[in-house]
């Protein structure tokens, strides 16, 4: 009896030693596991983190360029059209003057004189965009000087006078396409520059 008391003691002391050895491992494996697990989520927000800022600067610079493009195609359509109406307006102009010298008073100059006016307020509209666009004070003075060349031509004394100023149109009118062709291929000129998203 007492031998089998003694077993039942020594197993019992046995198992509890045992089970503070396997509490003891126990929680040193659960710290280990508990910083794996930290450690993972670290990462992962980092990564997540890291990818965002990523696709959101690749995001920004594909907005800008979008937008870049989009004022660039806006200007060639406005230098365009200011190009082509003041050629319009040299051309009625011209006429006009032809019909002066025929018959001041007749029904072909005041039709021709009518047709003018049109021309020239549309030729004033095509540049009240352009300048709303440009914001480049170089090529809007480069306008103006198309646009003063070819109200001048109205007022020549003879036909060598209306050629040479009609002439004298066509270069500052090509004066003002160099000047528009120039800050359409470069985005670093004046008046180019595209405001960040969310200004």
């Amino acid at each position: 009896m007492a031998l089998r008391l003694l077993v039942v003691a020594i197993s019992s002391a046995g198992s509890a030693e045992g089970n503070g050895v396997l509490r003891r491992y126990d929680g040193i494996f659960g710290m280990q596991a508990l910083f794996t697990s930290l450690i993972a989520v670290s990462g992962t927000l980092l990564g997540s983190t890291t990818s965002f800022l990523f696709q959101r600067r690749s995001a920004d610079r594909a907005e800008g360029s979008a937008r870049a493009e989009r004022l660039r195609l806006e200007r060639l359509t406005a230098y365009s059209a200011y190009a082509g109406a003041i050629t319009e307006l040299k051309r009625g102009i011209v006429s006009l003057w032809f019909r002066r010298q025929e018959d001041p008073g007749g029904a072909e100059y005041r039709m021709a004189r009518a047709e003018c006016d049109r021309l020239g307020a549309a030729a004033e509209q095509a540049q009240f965009r352009m300048r709303l666009i440009s914001e480049d004070p170089d090529l809007a003075m480069l306008a103006d000087a198309a646009f003063a060349a070819t109200g001048s031509i109205g007022h020549a004394a003879d036909k060598g006078q209306l050629s040479e100023r009609e002439a004298y149109c066509l270069d500052t009118l090509n004066a003002f396409i160099a000047g528009a062709a120039a800050q359409l291929r470069s985005p670093a000129s004046p008046g180019t520059t595209v405001p960040p998203a969310g200004a």
